[in-house]
């Protein structure tokens, strides 16, 4: 889903909501809403919210349905406004998600679908391991969806104050979703902002994308793994997967490179990466004429990769740096790669050291956004720079040494 405010399942969202700051994400093409009403007497709300429904085209006897029973979730908004978020390396998220264990239920159920994921390349063009690896990084391949009554959640945020404008559509794309049949509002349950099924979307994006995968005449993404394949493979096409092309590359890296035109945002072909002397690991330098960033998680000691642009989907899905590299890698793991190099990357900062020099960063006059202890894009942009002009190599990795230095 479109990652621009929140993910699908309560791991990913941690992860999006430290980096985007707040919540509903995965927006179906649509005009931006305007301001929408919220507090006040809940009935009169709802009153407002099957008027807006009925207005879009839903039925009155369907928003009743969908809003009878309705109520405020305290506990919705203690997990809105928690921002939690995990602070792991890569390898250390990396290696806790993609774990030998997840690998062998991915591959089983590639085999055990296999005519649905060969549907699904054939009239999407994303291959069988990109979509596994969100099946399995969101819910654990179904296992755990959430347990907060989604129709609960999405009236919870829409009556909130803090961005209704975000979650209204949402709840009037539910009320759509029971008039076709394909929820019951008093029992469907998934993710605190409201996420269904297994590969977490939301209310609309199932409206817009969703795919009926085992030919029972509905969409039902929490309970089908086919309908949840399809529907996933159908919204990442439209992200902008491009058929028959890589998304991520594992490469080894010499010893001088240009680091300052490593990460992401670069302007350099893989191919030109190559000529460099950076090596695919599987040996396979055939779409040398795409864009490639050359990625360092872990700065120029650890794991290396070349992003294609198939990587962008990912960063759509999700804007966390950690959590879209390791689900791009997962997706080569399950399409046949081995096990990343893990190197040996310079010792990393503890939070408080982080903090500390992101403080230092923003009064050189560097945009870091939030002092939150995060690397995140606008720290390793800055790092970069910093490190540039003290002539470290720039690979973007934060170090006790660069904090020194500072």
């Amino acid at each position: 889903m479109h990652r621009s405010l929140t993910s699908r399942s309560a791991l990913a969202l941690l992860f999006a909501l430290a980096f985007a700051g707040g919540a509903a994400a995965q927006q179906a093409p649509a005009a931006s809403a305007p301001a929408a009403p919220c507090g006040g007497d809940l009935s009169a709300f709802l009153q407002g919210i099957k008027a807006d429904a009925v207005a879009a085209g839903a039925s009155a006897a369907a928003a009743d349905e969908a809003l009878a029973g309705a109520e405020i979730d305290p506990k919705v908004l203690s997990r809105d406004r928690a921002q939690g978020v995990f602070k792991q390396t890569f390898l250390e998220f990396s290696q806790r998600t993609v774990s030998q264990a997840r690998l062998d239920i991915g591959r089983q159920k590639m085999k055990q679908h296999a005519d649905v994921f060969a549907r699904a390349e054939q009239e999407f063009g994303v291959p069988p391991g990109v979509i596994t690896a969100f099946w399995a990084m969101e819910t654990d391949f179904g296992a755990v969806q959430g347990d907060f009554n989604t129709r609960n959640a999405l009236v919870t945020l829409s009556h909130d104050c803090r961005r209704p404008e975000l979650f209204r559509p949402q709840l009037i794309a539910l009320i759509e979703m029971v008039e076709h049949g394909d929820l019951d509002p008093a029992t469907n349950t998934g993710a605190w902002a409201g996420e269904i099924g297994q590969v977490q979307m939301l209310p609309r994006d199932i409206i817009a994308y969703g795919m009926d995968g085992d030919g029972d005449g509905h969409i039902h993404v929490k309970q089908s793994g086919p309908d949840a394949v399809l529907t996933a493979a159908k919204f990442i096409q439209h992200l902008g997967f491009e058929r028959g092309q890589p998304w991520l590359q594992e490469v080894t890296v010499p010893d001088n490179l240009p680091w300052e035109k490593s990460g992401l945002g670069g302007t350099m072909k893989a191919g030109e990466w190559f000529a460099l002397g950076v090596k695919p690991r599987d040996g396979n330098t055939a779409f040398g004429e795409l864009e490639g960033d050359l990625v360092l998680p872990q700065g120029r000691m650890g794991p290396a990769f070349i992003a294609y642009p198939n990587f962008k989907i990912y960063l759509e899905w999700n804007k966390s740096f950690i959590y879209t590299t390791s689900a791009a890698y997962f997706a080569t793991r399950l399409s046949g790669a081995p096990t990343y190099l893990k190197g040996a990357p310079e010792q990393g900062l503890a939070n408080d050291q982080m903090k500390t020099l992101q403080t230092k960063l923003q009064s050189l006059g560097h945009d870091v956004g939030e002092i939150d202890g995060i690397l995140g894009s606008g720290t390793r942009i800055a790092i970069q720079k910093e490190q540039q002009r003290l002539g470290i190599p720039a690979d973007g990795w934060a170090t006790p040494a660069l904090l020194n230095a500072l």
